[in-house]
């Protein structure tokens, strides 16, 4: 895969984005924007300036010069200003956004609020907003405020009828099997990660961690599709991007951050196929009775199922039912009442032993859930 740095948008047929897929284009991103086709993108991420109102020169207690953001594309002549910018990249987002696309902005206390509520004003649905608290913040030098210590993401879909992809399954495998809550503990972007030029100043002052785009692509998007950033800036997104295998377009409007992230993309290596699997939710597989495992021989009739601890023993019953001590009943109702309670999922609760070790009986499944698929 290549990576190509334009000086405006190309206009090729046939595939709404064919020719941009995993291109940079170099220019104002509302203008860029203007020349894509309405619904050609899968997801937005968006890293717009802060407008954080620097005033003056921000040192430590040591006198030495803090390395803030005070670069001429965040600085704005006023509230309504910006407010009249924010909107203009949210419109053009919006229409080259997919109907069932999703939308992630990041920024701090001094914009998020007010891209918010104009986030809404033009139709967004707001899905979460999530906390990315910072592991390693930056000190707060002048001790006259809190240390800010995090940034708030909103994730938004078009429009409230949108069906929008949430990979809900992968990102509870993610986190320890527990749901992933709105709140990330994530550390900024140092070390090797962290790009500098040969004097060792950063390449770019507000480089995202690799860690929490990642997280973005893999809740939200499918591998292939495609993520458009307007703030591409050292090209974070578009190097998680090409690792996870999915591809993107970046809009930058400084020429030299473009080619640093047009370095930085090339050297990404991609994951195989078979390490961008991800676990998926049940729902979508095709549903495997137990009794199909008793059919095809998998466990027979007289087999004995038991819990994991061994505490309750079941007899499997030739209808695919299984009896405990007089209580017959399926896999999940005979699972419940053993435990005393209203609900049980049979398929985990449930092992048959195997060569000494206990499996559960969902491993026989998933077998059956295989032939089935490479039947297709």
């Amino acid at each position: 895969m290549s990576v190509r740095v334009s000086g405006r948008a190309s206009k090729t047929p046939g595939h709404p984005v064919a020719g941009l897929r995993d291109e940079i284009l170099i220019g104002d991103c509302i203008a860029l924007m203007e020349r894509l086709p309405a619904g050609s993108v899968d997801a937005v991420f968006a890293d717009p300036p802060y407008n954080l109102q620097l005033d003056g020169a921000l040192h430590r207690p040591d006198n030495s010069r803090v390395d803030a953001v005070d670069d001429a594309w965040d600085k704005f002549a006023s509230f309504e200003a910006y407010d009249a910018f924010t909107r203009a990249w949210l419109l053009a987002c919006r229409r080259v956004l997919k109907r069932d696309g999703t939308l992630w902005v990041i920024g701090s206390y001094h914009n998020i609020f007010r891209v918010g509520t104009i986030l809404q004003d033009l139709g967004f649905w707001i899905l979460n907003d999530i906390v990315w608290r910072k592991t390693n913040p930056m000190p707060n030098f002048r001790g006259r405020r809190f240390t800010n210590a995090h940034e708030t993401l909103i994730w938004a879909t078009r429009e409230e009828a949108s069906r929008h992809t949430f990979n809900y399954e992968a990102m509870k495998a993610l986190n320890d099997d527990v749901q992933m809550r709105s709140d990330w503990l994530l550390p900024i972007c140092t070390g090797v990660e962290r790009l500098k030029d040969e004097a060792g100043r950063k390449v770019h002052p507000t480089q995202k961690p690799e860690a929490l785009l990642a997280r973005v692509v893999l809740s939200s998007t499918q591998p292939g599709q495609t993520i458009l950033d307007p703030f591409f800036g050292s090209g974070t997104t578009g190097a998680v991007a090409r690792r996870l295998g999915r591809h993107f377009i970046g809009l930058e409007r400084e020429a030299a951050y473009g080619e640093v992230a047009r370095r930085r993309i090339a050297a990404v290596e991609p994951l195989p196929d078979d390490a961008l699997a991800m676990t998926e939710p049940s729902r979508s597989q095709a549903r495997i009775p137990f009794g199909t495992l008793v059919e095809r021989g998998l466990v027979k009739p007289g087999d004995r199922l038991t819990d994991a601890k061994r505490r309750h023993m079941a007899t499997v019953r030739i209808d695919g039912t299984i009896d405990v001590a007089g209580l017959a009943g399926s896999i999940h109702k005979v699972g419940a009442r053993v435990q005393g309670l209203e609900a049980c999922n049979g398929w985990t609760f449930w092992h048959v032993e195997r060569e000494g070790e206990l499996q559960p009986i969902d491993a026989l499944r998933q077998i059956v859930r295989g032939e089935l698929s490479a039947a297709v």
